[in-house]
């Protein structure tokens, strides 16, 4: 009997201790897990920091050295996505580090570097209710000694409202005659949408690139049923309410000695299908060269790419134009041509793009190529024309003088040896190799003086990335509305083109302005209309401040 207890008391024994073990092994195992969990959070938010820096180191060499290779911008946005992709991942790490430390003790990271929220927002002060005894011996005698706040960022959905203008009649006992203030006044005439309504759908079909369809469907989702046709009517109405600023900007860009010219493709809705239309952009921009003038930009419209447009677009127009090499320009370099032949430029970030195309290594392997495929000519060639880019960075700015003066210093002769260099190479290649065909197209005697014109006039500029970069939100809208549904559309979204990327140039928030401008134009005498473009403009209440003539 005795032995049979003793048994049973160390079988009770081994399986506490049993337990004891398996209750160490339990907490071992927590403790692993969150200490995995807190290090996965530590390398996620790491990543994430880094990421972040190389997206801003890379931003801020942009700014300060400019674009230095084709693929700069789709490198930006791949950092970008790549930010947001690791700041997620960081995000998901940390709460299920925070959930698994709750067990096993706390968990210090790094806190992510916050900005303030803008002063000018409106705050919203919610009071915690306060206790009235103490949570430790229950007394009452408990004094405020402080507090500490905490911000969260919310936003309001967007609010609609309908303005009722009452107008009472009044009648006269003496004579019995009727009055009545005079009805409200509306940008369109009889028409129904206020300022801010109409430069809001304008701006968000052109500016951001919301064709009206998707724009209905959003106001029903808020309550406010307004049909494709009705928001279609309004654009066409404001399209014509502001035709006097678009002859003003027009007169404005056309008066300059030197132009941006470029063009994009259009698909335009056609019977069977759709085909490829073109919208021009004319950019005067004389910042580079430390000019006084307000930059602008025109844009046109036309069913084809002929050569015929640009010489209507300027016609009676003199002076340099910066364009690629684009046979259809040739018209306006002919010297029979009147007031005056144009002056070419050609743009060296076109002839650099041909040789890139056949050095960037990384595409190349990427895409399964031999070393072999890469023209080491075409990697030599970009090395050069990076060269003189380099150099204009240092003239960006300047007058005219100072910049054609550092060109025949420093850029002339590494113009010369470039020359010298690429005609000695093509003498050894054949007339099919690919490297041989960039080489044309820079060393052409129809194009090798456009291309060295920035060495005779210090306004000229290297490349022709300002009407490049006018042209970057047609290509964006390309997208989203599919198609120009006929050709006074396609004129139509070019005037609307015109005014927006007008007052990107001034740095002017193109929806407020459209807004004040819609407000005020109908009573502007014709004599001030110029007040309203976007280098003179101040909303309305502001002082005027006297501006600088172009």
């Amino acid at each position: 009997m005795s032995d049979a207890r003793s048994e049973l008391e160390k079988l009770r024994a081994a399986l506490a201790a049993s337990e004891q073990r398996a209750t160490a092994a339990e907490g071992r195992a927590e403790t692993a897990e969150a200490d995995l969990a807190r290090a996965r959070a530590v390398v996620s938010t790491s990543e994430a920091m880094i990421a972040g820096l190389k997206l801003e180191i890379a931003l801020l060499k942009r700014d300060k050295y400019g674009r230095s290779a084709e693929r700069s911008a789709k490198f930006l946005d791949q950092l970008e996505l790549q930010l947001e992709e690791l700041v997620a991942n960081a995000a998901e790490d940390r709460v299920q580090a925070e959930r698994l430390t709750a067990k096993v003790g706390a968990f210090e990271r790094r806190k992510p570097v916050k900005k303030a929220f803008p002063e000018h927002l409106p705050r919203e002060r919610v009071v915690v209710e306060a206790p009235s005894t103490c949570s430790c011996c229950g007394s009452d005698r408990i004094v405020k000694m402080g507090e500490d706040i905490t911000e969260t960022l919310e936003v309001i959905p967007r609010q609609w409202k309908v303005i009722q203008t009452v107008r009472e009649k009044f009648t006269c006992r003496a004579c019995e005659k009727i009055t009545q203030p005079p009805a409200p006044f509306h940008p369109i005439p009889r028409g129904w949408a206020g300022p801010s309504l109409l430069a809001m759908i304008v701006f968000e079909k052109y500016g951001q690139h919301q064709p009206l369809n998707r724009q209905a469907e959003r106001y029903a989702r808020e309550g406010v049923d307004l049909s494709l046709s009705t928001l279609a009517d309004q654009v066409g109405a404001v399209a014509e309410l502001l035709k006097p600023l678009n002859a003003l900007i027009e007169a404005h860009v056309f008066t300059a000695a030197r132009l941006h010219g470029d063009d994009t493709t259009v698909p335009l809705l056609a019977r069977g299908g759709t085909k490829t239309a073109r919208l021009w952009t004319y950019v005067r921009d004389d910042r580079p060269f430390d000019g006084t003038a307000p930059p602008a930009v025109v844009f046109r419209f036309s069913p084809d790419r002929a050569g015929e447009h640009p010489t209507k677009h300027l016609t009676g127009w003199q002076g340099i134009l910066q364009a690629d090499a684009y046979a259809g320009y040739n018209q306006l370099y002919d010297a029979a041509r009147q007031p005056g032949p144009v002056t070419s430029a050609l743009c060296w970030a076109h002839a650099r793009r041909k040789f890139f195309e056949l050095a960037d290594v990384q595409t190349n392997i990427r895409k399964g190529k031999s070393p072999k495929e890469i023209s080491p000519i075409a990697v030599e060639a970009v090395k050069r024309i990076d060269a003189l880019f380099e150099i204009e960075r240092m003239v960006n700015g300047q007058t005219p003088e100072a910049r054609l003066e550092m060109r025949q210093h420093q850029s002339a002769s590494l113009v010369a040896d470039l020359e010298r260099w690429l005609r000695s190479e093509r003498a050894l290649l054949s007339k099919h190799a690919k490297v041989a065909k960039a080489i044309d197209y820079l060393l052409s005697s129809n194009h090798w003086p456009g291309f060295t014109r920035f060495l005779e006039d210090g306004r000229v500029c290297l490349s022709n990335n300002a009407a490049e970069r006018s042209l970057r939100a047609v290509a964006l809208g390309r997208k989203a509305w599919l198609f120009a549904g006929s050709e006074r559309g396609g004129q139509r979204a070019a005037a609307i083109y015109t005014l927006i990327g007008t007052a990107k140039l001034n740095d002017i928030d193109p929806q407020a302005w459209l807004a004040d401008v819609i407000a005020r134009i109908s009573d502007m005498p014709v004599s001030r209309l110029h007040e309203l473009l976007p280098w003179n403009w101040k909303p309305a209440g502001q002082p005027k401040t006297s501006v600088k003539a172009a």
